[in-house]
């Protein structure tokens, strides 16, 4: 496979999404976000995105010219208003409101209405641990999974991530998807013509599959049972009951180009140490726990892998199938130099 560097993924992926429709400010907050998760080893949410996204500006599901902005604010709460756009500049906003009202009150809480897919939660907490703070971040997503004990998709796969800052050392960062897996590894699978595990995916009529395109038509199976059904519930009523965002049945799946403006919606809480038990305090608290944990040799952290990738994908560059590659210098109109 090719192997490029991060900056010219970063200039084709951005070319990509401007040429079908995106401003200059959003393609450039989108490419950075994907080619990040590709260098985290995280192609599900990483370039191959970039087609999807294009398809969805060229077809309308997008606004290429959003503007986010905050519509409603009051003390250490506030919403964002996407702009049915791409969601990575509302997202990027409601973070740092979040960091700025959590600076001034202790703790802070950010929705984001009428917004699309964000992508790897984990990446817009990136600022939050930064700034020395504690963040949650949630988002929906179309239809994937059913309520528990149900045949039909209700929620989405409803991701969840967290970051913990530490001194001198990265990060402590937890994401997850309330599915089995994401289903962008379904996407994955299907364009490569592979099969899935079972335990993945259900088809269309409720059946267990192998299929990755009998999954994407039908549901994705909840991680962990009736709790992972539940968190997903939470996650739905977080992100659109309180932003006033679309439900997962209520928005296309993302894997057409036709469809809806999908109008999900994200979450995001952030606190400040300073405001509880102090920042000396939790940050001896983080270390005491993290030495415990790692007493046990094969205890990997949370993020740590990948941490690793990226810095691995910032001095030698990522991989990139061939097929995809073609994909993305066709939307570019360009062919780059090797």
């Amino acid at each position: 496979m090719p192997k490029l560097s991060l900056e010219r993924l970063n200039a084709l992926a951005a070319e990509s999404l401007l040429r079908a429709g995106a401003s200059l400010e959003m393609a450039r907050v989108t490419a950075a976000a994907l080619v990040t998760a590709e260098a985290q080893g995280l192609a599900s949410h990483g370039l191959s995105r970039v087609p999807q996204y294009a398809g969805h500006l060229r077809h309308g599901r997008v606004n290429g010219t959003a503007q986010p902005r905050v519509i409603r604010t009051k003390a250490a709460a506030c919403l964002v208003d996407a702009d049915e756009g791409l969601a990575f500049p509302a997202c990027a906003l409601a973070v740092k409101e979040a960091i700025a009202r959590a600076g001034e009150c202790g703790a802070a809480f950010a929705g984001v209405t009428r917004s699309h897919h964000f992508g790897v939660a984990a990446y817009h907490l990136v600022p939050v641990a930064a700034a020395g703070m504690v963040g949650l971040a949630f988002g929906n997503s179309p239809a994937a999974m059913p309520a528990w004990g149900g045949r039909r998709p209700i929620y989405g796969t409803n991701p969840i991530a967290a970051v913990f800052p530490r001194r001198g050392q990265p990060p402590l960062t937890i994401d997850l998807s309330l599915s089995e897996v994401a289903r962008g590894k379904l996407m994955v699978a299907a364009k490569a013509g592979k099969s899935i595990p079972a335990g993945w995916a259900l088809d269309k009529d409720g059946n267990p599959t192998t299929d990755p395109k009998a999954g994407l038509e039908g549901m994705m199976l909840p991680a962990g049972g009736v709790k992972g059904a539940m968190l997903a519930l939470v996650v739905e009523l977080l992100c659109c009951a309180l932003t006033g965002a679309a439900f997962g049945f209520e928005a296309d799946s993302f894997f057409s180009d036709s469809g809806n403006r999908p109008h999900i919606g994200q979450a995001f809480l952030v606190v400040d140490p300073a405001a509880l038990a102090g920042a000396e305090v939790f940050a001896e608290r983080m270390e005491t726990l993290i030495a415990t944990m790692l007493l046990d040799p094969e205890v990997r952290l949370p993020g740590s892998r990948r941490a690793k990738l990226e810095q691995q994908a910032r001095d030698e560059g990522v991989e990139v199938p061939q097929a995809l590659l073609d994909d993305l210098e066709s939307l570019a109109a360009v062919k780059l130099p090797a």
